[in-house]
């Protein structure tokens, strides 16, 4: 990687820090986004003490050398984790997605840098937690996105209840690391492509769960036995696999989806299969691009703090 090279009008830096990435924006005083960086130091291979040299391997060379005040840095995700670098909490819901009041203050050896991390959200009842998609939320409300339901697709997927402007509730789905713990930890391993997507394969499972999703354990090993006895490929398998269980997911929250507009973060062939399982069945599904929504949530805490356009 290119070191970063001094930036002249740095104003403000923003830090979306998830388990196995790390990606940063150095941000104007209006608004511009003037770099970027990436790197794959996620919180799941940092200690406490390696989050500010992470960091600083990104942005390091951003900052003047010397500075006479330091440089805001802004962040969401899991660093704010029990297990992260600083942990941040959990505000409760109802209640703004983002609130500059709330944020944690880390303490860097770095002086040019001052670093805050944004809370998650707890729900009480049923419990349930978010650290970091709150960011995202926010930045669809920034957008104009007051009222309606949000998809959140992932390894642990969220259903997000937003009214007026404030997350009225939400619900997780841990869709994302069934599939990728029965892909990789169960007799269907021998069974399913490491990626690819038949459409009709993913769509005919989807519609299965939803008629009936008290069939789940059974429809999944039904997978294994069309391999062997009715030479279903290993692409078709893949996709039944992720169709049997986002529908199932589905099926477990009909009536906050059914017949409704669904605002969808996400990209890539996740955020398309949620789509199509969602417009197949009578939803109203429009795609956001995360890294866009996060960075719009982040810059709606800066502007909480009387900075930014």
């Amino acid at each position: 990687m290119a070191a970063p090279k001094f930036i002249a009008g740095l104003d403000w830096i923003a830090v979306d820090w998830g388990t196995s990435a790390l990606r940063v924006w150095a941000m104007g005083s209006d608004g511009a986004n003037l770099a970027r960086a990436f790197s794959s130091r996620g919180m799941s291979n940092l200690t406490p003490d390696g989050y500010e040299p992470a960091l600083l391997e990104l942005v390091g060379g951003w900052l003047p050398t010397r500075i006479e005040n330091p440089v805001p840095v802004l962040v969401c995700g899991m660093a704010g984790a029990r297990q992260g670098w600083r942990e941040a909490g959990y505000r409760a819901v109802p209640c703004l997605p983002v609130d500059e009041a709330g944020l944690a203050a880390v303490e860097t050896r770095d002086r040019r840098i001052a670093v805050r991390i944004v809370p998650g959200l707890r729900q009480e009842s049923p419990p349930d937690v978010m650290r970091g998609e709150e960011t995202q939320l926010a930045g669809l409300i920034a957008g104009g996105i007051e009222d309606g339901v949000v998809c959140l697709p992932g390894t642990h997927g969220k259903w997000v209840r937003i009214e007026a402007g404030r997350v009225a509730g939400f619900t997780t789905a841990m869709t994302g690391e069934l599939f990728a713990a029965i892909g990789a930890h169960t007799l269907l391993r021998h069974s399913i492509a490491a990626e690819g997507m038949d459409k009709a394969a993913f769509a005919e499972a989807v519609s299965a769960m939803l008629a009936n999703p008290a069939r789940l354990t059974v429809d999944l090993f039904g997978i294994r036995a069309a391999g062997l006895l009715h030479g279903l490929g290993a692409v078709a398998a893949r996709s039944r696999l992720s169709g049997l269980l986002i529908g199932a997911e589905l099926a477990a929250i009909g009536g906050l989806w059914s017949s409704r507009e669904v605002h969808i973060v996400g990209a890539g062939p996740l955020a398309e299969a949620y789509g199509e399982a969602l417009a197949a069945h009578g939803a109203r599904a429009f795609r956001h691009d995360a890294g866009m929504v996060t960075l719009a949530g982040l810059a709606r805490v800066r502007r909480m703090s009387g900075a930014g356009p």
